[in-house]
């Protein structure tokens, strides 16, 4: 059900000290729960899953530094797939528990100004926390408004000391590490089912599986079609051509119930021109463009992960 003792077993493969810390170790691993058959529900809640599962062991006066890191990468990777609207719980100390009450408050206090540092607005969730830590959750809020378990970080007293973790310090004693648990993405099926409700399949350009798709008005443009969807591949972009013997109004129709990001239609006038004329999924007319323009504002896009360009013939 989880990796966490595997990452244990490696930092004890030898003893370390505290100039060390703090030791970082990240995976993709997959885990199996045996979700009851009634609580399944299509990428969102499955069996066998892939977490971004990372740990980082660390002292107890780098808790802080640790988790404003995280948070930040948080921000960065979430933002960056267009996720802005957040819930954050600060979870502490429930009834039953480990670890003293020192360790907890200090803890608690870490994830509290890490938060407040970063300028983040949270709830705290009284006795919210897991046995062995204070926690920070942060639920996703998707287009329509519902939330989704996603982020997490973790502080962990129990397993460092269960499993008698330790670490060389200063005075040369040796001390039990804190352990860090933490996702990003949580169940990668879940963020791709979340992420695709959230853009209801309209993905912006860089992430769109087709990026464009090419579309003869006729078998008498096909050549012309294939190689305009030739150079658009060349340079990086993810484009297909449709050949089908069909009407193009046939086709447009069924390359936007696709969501494809831009549709390239060619004829007569295009290929004498050695241009496209550009329709977006929206049925926007973006006008008749050079195959250059069509693949520069493309490769833009891409690159700058936005979803629209101002398109220059």
């Amino acid at each position: 059900p989880m990796n966490c003792p595997f990452h244990i077993l490696i930092y004890k493969d030898k003893l370390h000290s505290y100039r060390d810390l703090p030791i970082r170790w990240a995976e993709l691993g997959t885990v199996y729960r045996h979700e009851m058959s009634g609580a399944l529900h299509g990428l969102m809640r499955v069996r066998g899953f892939t977490q971004d599962d990372a740990h980082v062991f660390c002292r107890p006066d780098q808790i802080e530094a640790e988790i404003g890191a995280v948070l930040v990468l948080v921000r960065k990777i979430l933002g960056t797939f267009g996720f802005d609207q957040y819930e954050i719980n600060l979870s502490t100390r429930p009834e039953h528990s480990v670890g003293s009450d020192e360790i907890w408050d200090a803890a608690t206090q870490a994830l509290r100004n890490a938060l407040e540092r970063a300028g983040l607005e949270y709830q705290v969730d009284a006795g919210g926390g897991a046995f062995y830590g204070p926690k920070i959750d942060l639920k996703i809020q998707d287009a329509i408004g519902r939330k989704w378990q996603c982020s997490t970080v973790q502080l962990d007293f129990n397993l460092p000391e269960r499993f008698a973790m330790e670490y060389v310090a200063e005075d040369g004693a040796r001390k039990v590490p804190i352990m860090v648990h933490r996702a990003i993405f949580g169940s990668i099926e879940r963020f791709f089912g979340v992420l695709i409700e959230h853009y209801e399949g309209k993905f912006p350009v860089w992430l769109a599986p087709v990026q464009a798709v090419v579309l003869p008005i006729s078998e008498h443009y096909s050549e012309y079609a294939k190689s305009v969807s030739d150079i658009l591949v060349k340079r990086g972009i993810r484009a297909e051509t449709d050949l089908r013997n069909e009407k193009i109004g046939y086709k447009i129709r069924a390359h936007t119930l696709r969501r494809v990001p831009y549709l390239l239609v060619v004829g007569e006038r295009e290929k004498e021109a050695g241009t496209v004329a550009v329709r977006d999924r929206n049925g926007q007319d973006l006008g008749t463009l050079t195959i250059d323009a069509v693949g520069t504002a493309l490769q833009k896009m891409d690159q700058a992960r936005v979803n629209t360009l101002e398109w220059q013939g």
